[in-house]
């Protein structure tokens, strides 16, 4: 072997083929080689927009429970202002007449007191009477009190919305269509007709 040969290393004997060849480790760079990518400047927008819609929606929901407590509440109020007033009017039907009846107990104690006396002084025409007007003054008092008048239209012209005829009368001593007499009284509460008067209209005499 000549002194050329022997100067020759093992990496002198490689081919071309492996000069050419890719040295160890190039594979495993390029196979861990990511190229450079920039963020996406959008996902910022993005959750911003999603926090903004989360507030809104928190806002909404707090004004939500708040109408809600206040259409509760309100409920509620009317519901006692109606079971209130129920009973108001519960109440002044059952002692509309409480007055009135109260006025119409001193008229009764008159009555038995002038029974009592008839009872006990028969006879005594004049106390009796004495009695029955002094209760009649209190019993047309109280009505008056009370509201209630009393209609005796004689020689008034005939109402048929507070008079009730009876019959005519043919006279010359009262015009015509006229009250001549009354045979029961009438009466009005506050102006409205509580019993018509019941009466005799006169007419023009027969030739």
């Amino acid at each position: 072997m000549s002194q050329k040969d022997k100067s020759r290393t093992p990496q002198d004997e490689q081919g071309p083929a492996e000069e050419n060849a890719p040295q160890p480790g190039f594979e495993g760079a390029q196979a861990g080689f990511e190229p450079d990518v920039e963020p996406d400047a959008g996902g910022a927008d993005s959750a911003s927009e999603v926090d903004e819609l989360q507030i809104a929606l928190d806002q909404a929901r707090a004004e939500a429970e708040q109408y809600r407590d206040q259409a509760v509440r309100a409920h509620a109020e009317m519901e006692n202002v109606r079971k209130r007033s129920q009973r108001d009017i519960e109440s002044a039907r059952k002692y509309a007449l409480d007055k009135f009846t109260t006025d119409l107990l001193g008229v009764r104690d008159s009555l038995e007191l002038g029974l009592q006396a008839a009872e006990e002084q028969a006879g005594d025409f004049d106390k009796l009477k004495e009695g029955m007007e002094m209760t009649n003054r209190m019993l047309a008092s109280s009505m008056e009190k009370a509201g209630v008048e009393v209609v005796n239209p004689v020689g008034e012209a005939f109402d048929p919305e507070f008079h009730e005829a009876i019959s005519t009368q043919p006279t010359d001593a009262q015009a015509p269509n006229t009250v001549a007499s009354v045979m029961q009284k009438g009466y009005t509460l506050n102006g409205r007709v509580l019993r018509a008067a019941m009466v005799t209209v006169a007419k023009a005499p027969e030739e």
